[in-house]
């Protein structure tokens, strides 16, 4: 079990140890919840909208799908061609 404190300004530090096991990294959302007078504290899960140019990147190539089918063949021939 893990412990923190509220300080005067109602923020509390998530302790290492319970930010490891849920994955947890600078600025990434949680969520609370109440259930029967417990606090239960998730990460947050992102809707398809919310995800939406997550891995935009600026000046990224961007792939046609038969592009990225041909890279994907190309990958799977090198990675399992006869020796």
């Amino acid at each position: 079990m893990a412990t923190a404190t509220i300080t005067s300004k109602g923020q509390v530090t998530i302790p290492k140890k319970i930010r490891e096991k849920l994955g947890l990294k600078p600025g990434d959302k949680i969520d609370f919840e109440v259930e029967k007078g417990d606090l239960k504290v998730s990460r947050k899960k992102y809707s398809i909208e919310e995800t939406f140019g997550m891995l935009y990147r600026e000046n990224q190539k961007s792939y046609t799908v038969e592009e990225m089918d041909e890279k994907l063949a190309e990958y799977f021939r090198n990675k399992y061609k006869a020796e």
